[in-house]
């Protein structure tokens, strides 16, 4: 069962203070690690931040303006009509699940998920995929509605349109309540932010929260951080030896090539081509102009992670050594 809030009449100010009060079909592929856009880190900021000032993106926009030519299409595809519906909905069995979905089917027990992607994606979407954070996303809005039944469409700009329909899968449903209520609990209710996943995402919400280094600061960090960076200087070793190899191989291209700009193989296209890059000569217009360069100039704050080996005494002691940390 749910509960139904209006949303026909609210500004967007407060749809986004509701949207932030649970976790929306939008999250669930984030939280569960397999959203390319975003992440665990990502939707725990989200949750637990004071709103921002929001600068639409041009894909979101995009899509919200198209959302309803995907709609006519694939009525157009399937000849079930659809409706807005105007309203968020919240789990009463679990309220931090809430729902904010495109169109209801009419006639029928199910939804529909309206999606806009570029022609660079049509692969993902080819003989019946789907990406994975959107099937989350209709099955989290089957657990909120307890509809049986979800559609997908999507219109391939410039490629064409497809629409698949996907069922109810008890199994899904239970693991991804399980792991949403777990995110909702252990890390936005307790305040904790989630483990660091690797990704890029997460990167710029941890430059975020900590932007600033508190001057002349230090920690010693758990000894369980040694064997972690142990094993960083043997990926760092690695990843050196294969970016060589991978120099090595472009620069046997680029001999093959000389003069050439576009070369092939029965496997691969390659293209060795001139770019133009204009870059503002910062040096010289500080020299020459400085009174421009002072009005212009911007000073920005960031913070570099540098690991350095602590040397030890041939016994392996390294007590009383001082540890390198800089931020």
């Amino acid at each position: 069962m749910y509960s139904k809030i209006a949303t026909a009449d609210m500004t967007h100010e407060e749809w986004r203070r509701l949207r932030q009060s649970g976790i929306g079909g939008s999250d669930a592929g984030a939280i569960c690690g397999v959203n390319p856009y975003s992440g665990p880190m990502n939707v725990y900021r989200d949750k637990t931040e004071q709103l921002q000032e929001e600068t639409e993106k041009e894909a979101i926009r995009i899509g919200h303006d198209l959302e309803e030519y995907v709609a006519q299409r694939f009525t157009e595809a399937t000849g079930l009509k659809v409706r807005r519906s105007n309203y968020m909905y919240r789990s009463k069995e679990y309220p931090f699940m809430i729902a904010d979905i495109d169109r209801l089917v009419i006639g029928e027990d199910a939804g529909l998920e309206c999606k806009t992607t570029s022609v660079y994606n049509a692969d993902k979407w080819k003989d019946g995929k789907i990406p994975i954070h959107y099937v989350l996303q209709c099955y989290h809005y089957m657990a909120v509605t307890g509809k049986r039944t979800w559609y997908i469409a999507a219109v391939i700009l410039g490629q064409g349109f497809v629409f698949y329909k996907l069922e109810w899968d008890d199994v899904i449903i239970e693991q991804l309540i399980a792991m949403e209520e777990k995110f909702w609990k252990e890390q936005v209710i307790s305040g904790i932010l989630p483990d660091p996943d690797g990704t890029e995402i997460c990167n710029e919400v941890l430059n975020e929260y900590f932007h600033i280094a508190k001057k002349n600061s230090s920690i010693q960090l758990p000894k369980e951080f040694d064997e972690k960076l142990n094993y960083r200087e043997e990926l760092v070793k690695q990843i050196e030896a294969l970016t060589f190899e991978k120099n090595r191989i472009e620069q046997e291209i680029k001999l093959a090539m000389g003069e050439n700009e576009i070369a092939g193989t029965e496997y691969f296209k390659v293209s060795w081509s001139n770019v133009v890059t204009n870059r503002l000569d910062s040096t010289r217009l500080k020299k020459e102009k400085p009174e421009i360069y002072k009005e212009f100039v911007k000073a920005t704050s960031s913070r570099r992670l540098q690991i350095k080996a602590v040397e030890c005494d041939k016994e392996g002691d390294c007590n009383g050594k001082e540890f390198n940390q800089a931020a």
